[in-house]
């Protein structure tokens, strides 16, 4: 019963402060009074119950929401800060595998995210130490939405053992 009151309280209490310091203006840092902070307070407000009460459930949206507020902050600001979709898939996969490691089950697909967000990240730097041109039939790029199409496929029609 306690983390079903744990989620909205962290919310009220994350947003009351928050306000108060707007009201205050009482900057933390440069940006902080923008949307991204909103959706880090709402990720942290899915956090803490999963792992406090162990509603395991809320890992994946906490870490996805913390992940997207914190990559709004950090773009603009930090210059070797991804900005691709990369980072993306990279949030989705850490809060599969962070879920994984609470429930020990489903490790597979974060793993596999995670592969596929580092190589998206990357791509251009593989692509050139690889000395792979972009051109023509030659470009790998070409064929990465197949090969993802054809994983998925196989785990929707693979059967569990």
């Amino acid at each position: 019963m306690k983390t079903t009151r744990t989620f909205p309280g962290i919310i009220l209490l994350g947003l009351g402060l928050y306000f108060m310091l707007q009201r205050a203006q009482i900057e933390l840092f440069p940006g902080f009074f923008d949307w991204p902070t909103i959706l880090c307070l709402i990720g942290i407000a899915f956090l803490v119950p999963a792992y406090a009460g162990g509603d395991t459930q809320s890992i994946l949206p906490g870490v996805l929401l913390l992940g997207i507020g914190l990559h709004f902050h950090f773009v603009n600001v930090l210059d070797i800060w991804p900005n691709n979709i990369g980072i993306f898939i990279l949030f989705v996969s850490l809060g599969l595998i962070l879920k994984a490691r609470k429930t020990n089950a489903g490790l597979l697909p974060g793993i596999l995210l995670f592969i596929i967000s580092l190589i998206t990240i990357y791509y251009d730097h593989i692509m050139s130490w690889l000395q792979i041109t972009n051109t023509g039939i030659a470009d790998p790029g070409k064929y990465w939405p197949f090969v993802l199409l054809a994983i998925g496929i196989y785990f929707l029609i693979s059967k569990k053992d």
